[in-house]
């Protein structure tokens, strides 16, 4: 049964697909279930997505995604120009603007479909609504991913349980995640050293200690994993200062990061893309979150139990709200992840390694 929409929707033959959602890998990550959703539905639906540079490489060459629009903000108004140009040679039945944002509105904006389905206005940030045809229902707040599956509610198009496929699709990236891993004699354990905001970073001098208890008490490799931003490299440094026996994979790309996390015994990271990343390939996961709200933007379906919340105080409720709150992952210690490591070993270690061991070899 269909979820009404604002208007309501026209008969829809859903032959040809816009999707809008450009950001960050999360997000990317969050938008995979969606599109499985519609091709299962619709298998002969086509999909064409607009992304900017970074996460449009961890999708191209997915067999499920049709068509990318590059829209790269990097370049200013040039980048806008770009990116309608790409636009005005395609048609849609319907686009999803997934994006609540005003540049994301004026990309929605460019795309030539009779029906342009966004959020209700009272989730449209920055005047977004405007350059929708089409709203969701109002709906309090929920997870990310559950906010993305609203509009299949809206198109009719049933879900179910979220489906990726983001790791390794191809024989080059397997020989390549083959050869990464055979480097070490014990199984690895990613660690994301940095991400897009200080305030979502955990302290570089404690994941070296980390390292240690990886190393010495699970018989586990350290991998310091991420970008080569200039955060990064200085967490690097520490980490590795503090703990050689760490191997940094730092600048590996998207894609290769994927082979690595879909690789590792267990991973370890903040709020940022390559934690739901892990969700994904069903990789667990100890998640450090205090910045964000882990009610919206935290472990979906998989490996809840081992995330660490710093965002909330004992015994508070908080709500949904997508409030930012600075200065907590300093709460985390180190005897907090070590609590987590320990669960892992308890509750996932032997089906990890025995599914590796089958898979990888």
């Amino acid at each position: 049964m269909k979820t009404p929409t604002t208007p309501a929707l026209p008969p829809l033959a859903l032959k040809r697909v816009g999707i809008v959602m450009m950001s960050a890998v999360g997000d990317a990550v969050h938008v995979m279930p969606v599109i499985h959703a519609l091709k299962k539905h619709a298998p002969d639906c086509r999909v064409t997505w607009v992304l900017q540079p970074g996460p449009a490489t961890l999708v191209r060459g997915h067999p499920l995604v049709d068509d990318i629009v590059l829209f790269d903000r990097s370049k200013g108004w040039r980048g806008f120009l770009e990116t309608r140009a790409q636009l005005a040679t395609r048609e849609f039945d319907v686009v999803l603007g997934l994006q609540v944002y005003f540049k994301a509105g004026l990309i929605t904006g460019f795309t030539r479909s009779p029906v342009k389905l966004g959020f209700d206005r009272a989730r449209a940030r920055d005047a977004n609504w405007l350059f929708t045809t089409h709203r969701i229902a109002p709906h309090v707040g929920q997870h990310v991913q559950d906010q993305y599956f609203e509009f299949l509610d809206a198109l009719g198009v049933p879900h179910g349980a979220p489906q990726w496929a983001l790791g390794p699709w191809n024989e080059e990236e397997r020989s390549w995640q083959r050869t990464f891993l055979a480097q070490f004699d014990r199984p690895i354990a990613p660690i994301v050293v940095a991400t897009s905001k200080a305030a979502k970073d955990w302290m570089p001098e404690r994941w070296a200690q980390v390292c240690h208890l990886l190393w010495n008490d699970y018989g586990l490799q350290p991998v310091l994993v991420g970008g080569r931003s200039e955060r990064e490299l200085a967490a690097e440094a520490i980490i590795l200062r503090d703990a050689p026996m760490a191997h940094s994979a730092l600048g590996s790309g998207l894609r290769k990061l994927a082979a690595i996390l879909d690789g590792a015994a267990v991973a370890l990271s903040p709020d940022t893309g390559p934690l739901h990343l892990a969700i994904a390939l069903r990789t667990p996961v100890i998640s450090l979150l205090g910045y964000t709200n882990p009610k919206r933007v935290g472990p979906y379906d998989f490996a809840h139990d081992l995330m660490i919340d710093a965002y909330g105080d004992p015994g508070e409720e908080y709500p949904l709200d997508m409030v930012y709150r600075e200065g907590r992952l300093p709460r985390i210690t180190v005897e907090d992840v070590a609590a987590k490591l320990s669960q892992w070993r308890t509750d996932y270690r032997d089906a990890r390694l025995r599914e590796l061991a089958s898979r990888l070899g």
